[in-house]
């Protein structure tokens, strides 16, 4: 059995707000020997930024090494699972590299995720495939969701109700899912709400949660839906990127 070459630890940061990091977070942090930062190019500088002020605040003078590397590209033609399984390889093969080139050798590594590992990220998928396996702590983060529920002040459920998390992808292709009130979308680039006949539906939506610039709309989404569409056109043309989430509620039940 290969000897486990580090500590690995995952550690949730929120969505763009530094004091969203939890106690326990920063404790990881400033036990780590080396934090490895991802770049995403020029367009996307905000969030390597974001990353090193948290660094800047929770480290202070701790000695912790600090390396940076450019994210790979995922590779959008062709089959998407196959794409997405090939790009999480190239990623594990930088991280490897990059843990690798540090010196001294590091025994505990940590990555700030972007989130929470837990949600509709890749950061666990993509740690399986190192090899030899370190040992892997997983420290959670404020989502997304429970930003985006905090800045419209509602409840993420609505009275005994369940709640359906899911893609914009998902969403597009297979319509509004069987049986449920309210859908929670993620990772949609595309405002696939579009496809959805917006008779009856409430959506609640924001960018940049947690940040400078940070935007909410929210009303029936034949309302609110064009203008949606529109700020978020010419939010990510002005920034270069945008991360985005929002929810969808038929009409609430009384009580």
């Amino acid at each position: 059995m290969s000897e486990t070459p580090f500590d690995l630890a995952l550690i949730g940061i929120g969505i763009g707000n530094p004091d969203h990091l939890t106690f326990e977070g920063a404790a990881a942090m400033r036990n780590a020997d080396l934090i490895i930062i991802p770049r995403k190019g020029e367009d996307k500088a905000d969030l390597a930024d974001l990353r090193r002020e948290i660094c800047a605040r929770v480290l202070d003078g701790a000695g912790t090494q600090i390396a940076e590397f450019d994210l790979p590209t995922r590779d959008a033609d062709g089959d998407y699972l196959s794409g997405v399984s090939d790009w999480h390889d190239a990623i594990a093969a930088v991280w490897t590299e990059t843990i690798a080139s540090a010196a001294p050798r590091p025994k505990k590594v940590a990555l700030l995720i972007w989130g929470d590992p837990s949600l509709y990220d890749s950061s666990l998928r993509i740690a399986a495939r190192l090899d030899p396996q370190p040992s892997i702590r997983v420290i959670p983060g404020i989502t997304a969701l429970q930003a985006l529920c905090a800045a419209h002040r509602i409840p993420f459920n609505d009275v005994g109700a369940p709640v359906l998390v899911t893609t914009g992808r998902r969403l597009r292709e297979r319509g509004w899912p069987a049986d449920a009130d309210t859908v929670a979308v993620m990772l949609d680039g595309a405002c696939a709400f579009q496809s959805l006949d917006p008779g009856g539906l409430t959506i609640w939506w924001g960018a940049y949660l947690g940040m400078d610039g940070e935007m909410l709309f929210s009303g029936p989404l034949s309302e609110v839906g064009p203008d949606i569409v529109a700020t978020r056109a010419e939010a990510r043309e002005e920034r270069g990127w945008i991360m985005d989430i929002y929810l969808i509620r038929k009409l609430a039940r009384a009580g």
